[in-house]
């Protein structure tokens, strides 16, 4: 598909099947959520959401579903409207079987790029944790003062257990980056205000997300994995068409 690539609104739905229950999954989810959290049923976050690797909660089909999970009302919002916004678009055009694969990797590949920034970031803290862990001091020295092993175990424990990731938003970058590369001279109105062609938002977006991975890593934001999803994307991309850069450009 080239950057001239032409479209009829009226032959296109609205809301295609896949996108359309993606969200519908997505809100289900946020309010079985908050209903069996209110009520102290259950926390399907913790069961759901990606945990950090070292982590006694954390399981296989993580890697998928906390992308159906999110931390509010806003965070579900948006990720929906971008969901919507962009991915409908490129449903319409691939079809819900390619479309539902670029999704799933996507995912996927968010998770797995946030699991390496959990690496880099808390490989020391699970290093020391296996290693008093085997130990038999009854003591440890921290960076708070000595603290007996039992409450250092359980202040670590506790803080690797809670780590965990949820959110769409490696789903919604990756649609991001290929509705940039699909239809790079569409014109997309930031802030619903100022209109800017999706290549160049494409790309000021990534490299935002770069800088406020690098630089704000503790705002409690996943920036590494919605660049995760980005590349996941891209990589399918160049899989499923090894001409794109003749056809894109």
């Amino acid at each position: 598909m080239n950057s001239d690539y032409q479209y009829s609104p009226q032959k296109f739905s609205v809301l295609p099947p896949v996108c359309k229950n993606l969200i519908i999954i997505n809100a289900i989810a946020y309010l079985a959520t908050y209903v069996l959290q209110i009520r102290n049923v259950i926390d399907l976050t913790d069961i759901l959401g990606l945990h950090l690797y070292a982590s006694s909660h954390h399981h296989v089909w993580q890697y998928f579903t906390y992308a159906f999970m999110h931390g509010g009302f806003t965070h579900l919002f948006m990720n929906m409207f971008a969901l919507w916004m962009f991915g409908s678009v490129l449903e319409n055009v691939w079809g819900a079987r390619k479309f539902l694969i670029y999704c799933f990797v996507a995912a996927i590949g968010a998770a797995i790029i946030q699991q390496l920034t959990y690496w880099f970031m808390y490989h020391d803290l699970v290093a020391d944790v296996q290693r008093i862990a085997a130990s038999s001091a009854a003591f440890v020295n921290t960076d708070d003062g000595m603290m007996t092993k039992e409450i250092f175990m359980e202040k670590a424990t506790f803080l690797i257990d809670h780590i965990n990731t949820v959110g769409a938003s490696g789903i919604v970058f990756g649609l991001l980056l290929a509705f940039g590369l699909t239809f790079p001279n569409t014109y997309v109105y930031f802030y619903f205000l100022v209109p800017i062609k999706a290549k160049w938002f494409v790309l000021g977006y990534v490299l935002l997300e770069l800088f406020e991975g690098v630089f704000r890593s503790a705002d409690g934001v996943a920036h590494f994995a919605h660049l995760g999803g980005a590349l996941a994307g891209l990589i399918l991309l160049l899989i499923w068409n090894k001409g794109w850069k003749r056809r894109y450009y």
